[in-house]
């Protein structure tokens, strides 16, 4: 084929920017209208160099002498636009003579198209990361004021079904002159003990599969065996409180502001239930929560009592021991303190 009917061929070529150089001088021999308008300083006669001095020409006649092939791309400004264009050049033989075929494209639409998908894909990674973070929130939130059992239910469901719980036992804590330390010390700073202390409670609490169920002013309520019956649930709410009392003591003797609380433990049947629809929270009602309630009024100073259903399953329990409550109406309901052994 001789090289006027190559010409005729590569100028019907829509799109594509052609461009023959002889392999030797690398001057420019021919070149389509595509190319002449993408290129308009580059007359025939012109050098590879000339035309593209920002091209790499080691590299690409390296290439070309491996494999006859060299691929790299071009940002071309065109008035306001800059257009990136794709050039592939190879060599060819047209009769005697070895030609340099450049084949050039403009993928500036491929590349813009390139960036608004990369950008998409940024956006929804971005989307997804602070969604998943908000659901993390949210469910941190929720188990906060429901147990992970009935949280569970409502991711499931949409809903929280009253249940009733045959058997759990129910620890309630209160502290004394709380009212009075209320009004004593800062309110940053009395939020900021509260937090510590309910976030130590929570931490003994999950030791022994206590779960917390809500805390109110100066009451901390938390239950065992209602999600996990197979415990023995009447022990770890003891063990509970008694740490509980451990940690206070401990930790009142390294602190300015003094806590001294009052619990009592009970054993029997509860309801648990969602109150409330649009600022909603779980709850617990039933005997077992009245009798802890009740017997933790009769407690002294640092004292953990526990009412007569719970001391009955504490019989012969190792680790805890039962002695004489401080006080004569708990003595008189059937209740006993508890201390560790």
């Amino acid at each position: 084929m001789s090289l006027s009917a190559i010409n005729e061929q590569l100028l019907r070529a829509v799109g594509v920017g052609i461009a023959l150089f002889d392999a030797e001088s690398q001057v420019l021999r021919f070149q389509n209208d595509v190319f002449a308008t993408w290129f308009e300083d580059a007359p025939v006669g012109a050098t590879f160099a000339e035309i593209f001095p920002q091209l790499d020409l080691a590299a690409m006649r390296a290439a070309l002498d491996t494999n006859g092939r060299y691929g790299t791309e071009l940002r071309v400004r065109k008035k306001r636009r800059t257009l990136i264009i794709a050039q592939i050049i190879t060599l060819a033989e047209v009769g005697d003579e070895t030609v340099i075929v450049l084949e050039c494209q403009n993928i500036t639409r491929i590349r813009e198209l390139e960036f608004m998908i990369e950008s998409y894909s940024t956006m929804v990674e971005r989307n997804t990361r602070e969604i998943q973070r908000e659901k993390e929130q949210v469910e941190k939130l929720l188990l906060n004021i429901m147990p992970r059992g009935a949280y569970e239910e409502y991711r499931s469901s949409g809903i929280v079904a009253p249940q009733r719980y045959p058997c759990v036992s129910v620890l309630v804590l209160d502290f004394v002159d709380f009212a009075e330390t209320a009004e004593t010390l800062p309110p940053a700073t009395f939020v900021s003990e509260l937090n510590e202390l309910y976030s130590a409670f929570d931490r003994i609490g999950e030791q022994f599969s206590c779960e917390r169920i809500k805390t109110t002013g100066d009451t901390y309520l938390c239950i065992a065996g209602m999600h996990d019956p197979t415990i023995d649930h009447a022990a770890a709410v003891s063990n509970a409180a008694v740490r509980f009392i451990r940690y206070l003591t401990r930790r009142n003797d390294n602190a300015d502001t003094q806590w001294r609380c009052r619990i009592g433990v009970a054993t029997g049947p509860v309801l648990g239930s969602v109150v409330g629809v649009q600022k909603y929270v779980y709850d617990v009602f039933g005997r077992a929560v009245n009798e802890a309630s009740d017997i933790h009024a009769h407690a002294a100073e640092m004292e953990a009592l526990a009412a007569a259903d719970t001391v009955e399953q504490l019989q012969g329990k190792e680790g805890l021991a039962l002695v004489p409550a401080k006080a004569a109406e708990a003595r008189d309901a059937g209740a006993m303190a508890l201390t560790a052994t």
